[in-house]
């Protein structure tokens, strides 16, 4: 078989950027961000342009290893950072399912501020509480809009508790 029909009968990538591609690319915006550092800027130390930042950081380009050298150090950081919290990244394999929707929400400004935000409060209760809220939130702003009323005093105890 020549290369050409094992190109051809490769499986098509429908189901959009791979996982891995996806997580260094939220951790390289989540470091930028950290450090309070533009796309502009990044892409400047890098020698690219702010697009190309952009692209690594949604995953619609995949970033070579000497690319995440230079990322690396321009972020100061080591280039295992950017491979932290994979699922069984540190035993070889990788074992489960990534989380795409949280994935994307972190990839939103909002996500982006609160995934930066977060780890700042220092207390464990407070932390709880906080994911409580969310979680009360997200229930009652459900599809079908069902169990408002015990939602809301569930939000209500949280807030006062």
């Amino acid at each position: 078989m020549n290369n050409r029909q094992e190109v051809e009968s490769a499986p098509a990538e429908a189901e959009g950027p791979h996982p891995v591609d996806r997580h260094v690319g939220l951790r390289i915006r989540m470091r930028r961000k950290e450090l309070g550092i533009s796309q502009e800027r990044l892409a400047e130390a890098l020698g690219l342009t702010f697009q190309q930042v952009q692209k690594y950081e949604r995953a619609a380009n995949r970033v070579s290893a000497s690319k995440l050298w230079e990322i690396a150090r321009a972020l100061s950081t080591s280039v295992a950072y950017f491979y932290e919290g994979i699922a069984g990244a540190e035993e070889g394999d990788m074992a489960g399912p990534p989380n795409l929707d949280a994935q994307a929400f972190l990839m939103t400004p909002e996500g982006a501020e609160l995934a930066g935000v977060f780890p700042r409060l220092g207390r464990a209760r407070v932390r709880r509480k906080v994911v409580e809220l969310i979680r009360a939130l997200a229930d009652m702003d459900g599809p079908d809009g069902a169990g408002e009323a015990a939602e809301a005093s569930n939000l209500q105890v949280v807030l006062t508790a």
